[in-house]
């Protein structure tokens, strides 16, 4: 119990983390906790959108745990430069050092569970990953742009950027996004 309590103590450290993304009433940015919550969120009210059978109690358990690694790798957004090599790896020297922080078996979960998300080839994973872009185009959506206007960002890039991910989760999802790029750049 002494080394989950290590762990649920270390992964409060992702309050910590601020991300581009505003919160939808513009007060501030969203911190990376609250990101893995309302991707959770968006799981539990969304599930019957996705394009295969996915086990949604897997779905939310990628999300809440998908971003962990931030606390050591920091958050990256879509539209700003990065080595991804590198970014890779200082992600997965994170999930060594944070899940390690767990019971070994636990730790074996995590990070299966956190792999799988990454490579987004299972169903629940893409899935996942479908939400993962969906939440930030919303609220980019919702907020006049967001970080969009912050990095110069135009429809196409945004098409390029969100669409095969939400497109590979969820064709529905990806609709209704395109709908709602389409009338913001209008």
């Amino acid at each position: 119990m002494e080394r989950q309590l290590s762990f649920l103590r270390e992964i409060d450290k992702l309050k910590n983390v601020v991300r581009k993304t505003p919160l939808i009433d513009q007060s501030r940015k969203e911190n990376s906790a609250e990101h893995s919550w309302h991707l959770a969120m968006y799981a539990l009210v969304l599930s019957g959108s996705s394009d295969q059978t996915v086990d949604i109690d897997r779905v939310i358990r990628m999300l809440l745990i998908h971003d962990i690694v931030e606390i050591d790798a920091g958050d990256h957004p879509i539209h700003e430069p990065t080595n991804n090599k590198k970014q890779e790896e200082l992600e997965r020297l994170a999930a060594q050092r944070i899940f390690g922080l767990l019971p070994e078996r636990q730790c074996e979960e995590l990070i299966e569970l956190w792999y799988e998300f990454e490579a987004g080839t299972s169903d629940d994973a893409a899935f996942a990953k479908s939400l993962d872009r969906m939440q930030p185009l919303i609220h980019n959506v919702a907020t006049g742009g967001g970080t969009w206007v912050e990095a110069n960002v135009t429809e196409i890039q945004v098409k390029e950027r969100y669409g095969p991910a939400i497109a590979g989760g969820s064709s529905s999802l990806w609709s209704k996004a395109k709908s709602l790029v389409s009338n913001h750049f209008k």
